[in-house]
């Protein structure tokens, strides 16, 4: 019971390159969705030497959450959350997207906040698909605070939001918003809480994109850093912000993007790309 524990949602991609560093002399809990990944990737730590549990998770269901939660508290101190777990535009339809990437990450939230002490650290995975397109600012407001029975007419309200693209922007915005509101709570318990905006890493959730037309190829050739990312990029990151160098950073989010945020704002590439999210919001 005074494990440091360091939970990961999603151990595929980011959640196991995050488990890797982040869970050295601690005590692993591993949750995903899918349990013959799950039972491979626990096979994996192990013969790894890392100390792990692990639990089938779907974040879109508070009780799962819950549970997770519960497990958790009887195994010991909550050290770090990172919570990756999520859809992306080309896998799901918007409401799938809607329940996982967004409601889930509010069961998450919810679920772990009463488990935060004094040095918890816990992460959201947002997007920098966040910093696509303004969202007005009252609907920022309600996505930030409103009760989940009222986001899906929230998120309806904004034009775009039935797309993939569209639902999954929405949704990793909200990440961003939620995480700003609840800094303050959390660090009433010593705790910090912080999302982090991935570019296009090298992923399964990324070749699937790549595969149903994304321009992917495009987009990695217009960056400043013009090279696909890869898991270990975000763990490093990662990694530094859970630890005392960055004891004063919270209720923030950091874009890890290899500049293409910038490129879309600064260059031509941003007038091509926006014209194409524009036809398909509009489709």
């Amino acid at each position: 019971m005074n494990d440091n524990v360091v939970v990961i949602t999603g151990v595929r991609g980011l959640g196991l390159a995050c488990a890797r560093r982040l869970g050295v002399g601690k005590q692993l809990v591993l949750a995903d969705n899918n349990p013959e990944v799950l039972a491979d990737t626990v096979r994996q730590f192990e013969d790894d030497g890392y100390k792990v549990l692990s639990a089938v998770v779907n974040v879109a269901d508070p009780d799962s959450v819950n549970e997770l939660a519960a497990l958790v508290a009887r195994t010991g101190r909550l050290a770090t959350l990172m919570h990756t777990a999520g859809v992306s535009p080309g896998m799901a339809d918007w409401e799938t997207i809607f329940n996982v990437n967004l409601v889930g990450t509010i069961h998450v939230l919810n679920a772990f906040k009463p488990l935060a002490v004094d040095g918890t650290v816990a992460f959201v995975t947002a997007s920098n698909a966040a910093y696509y397109s303004p969202v007005p600012l009252d609907v920022e407001e309600k996505l930030a605070l409103a009760p989940i029975e009222d986001l899906k007419a929230v998120v309806q309200s904004v034009a775009g939001h039935d797309t993939g693209i569209g639902s999954y922007w929405l949704a990793k915005r909200s990440n961003q918003l939620r995480v700003q509101a609840q800094a303050a709570d959390w660090g009433a318990r010593g705790a910090r809480l912080l999302s982090i905006s991935p570019g296009i890493i090298s992923t399964a959730m990324i070749r699937h994109e790549r595969k149903h037309g994304a321009p992917i190829d495009q987009t990695i050739a217009s960056q400043p850093i013009a090279r696909l990312g890869n898991a270990e990029d975000i763990a490093a990151a990662v990694c530094w912000l859970a630890g005392p160098e960055a004891s004063y950073i919270t209720g923030t989010d950091l874009l890890v993007d290899g500049g293409m945020q910038a490129s879309l704002r600064w260059s031509k590439l941003s007038t091509e790309y926006l014209e194409s999210f524009k036809k398909d919001t509009n489709s």
